[in-house]
């Protein structure tokens, strides 16, 4: 497994979730570089944009999106499902696309996903 570093902005995240659940999200969340090179797990979704690829992971009713740097998996956001159903409400993505689809071509996503990763790890 990659050692898992949580932003700033994700660490608020996943201490806002109570803390059964968050023992149960973290306890799902397991990740190798052999999940990711073949993504075979419906779990997980890989979004690309402009050279750069991050990953979704889907745990409960929650979404990690993260990318890896240097053997690191860096958690920018934690995200739970009706906060991103919401997301698509608002945004006015079309429902007919893949969920990695719609938010590959999302400006207001990687605006979201560009606040966690400019915040430090916690």
């Amino acid at each position: 497994m990659l050692q898992i570093v949580f932003n700033k902005i994700s660490a608020a995240e996943v201490s806002a979730i109570p803390t059964l659940e968050q023992l149960d999200l973290l306890g799902e969340f397991q990740v190798t570089e052999v999940m990711l090179q073949n993504l075979d797990d419906e779990r997980f979704g890989k979004i690309e944009r402009d050279g750069k690829v991050l990953y979704r992971y889907i745990a409960k009713d929650y979404r990690i999106y993260f990318e890896v740097i240097d053997k690191k998996v860096v958690v920018h956001r934690i995200l739970h499902a009706n906060t991103f159903n919401d997301f698509l409400f608002r945004t006015q993505l079309s429902s007919t696309a893949g969920e990695d689809d719609c938010l590959k071509e999302s400006k207001h996503f990687w605006k979201l996903i560009d606040e966690g990763k400019n915040s430090s790890p916690s």
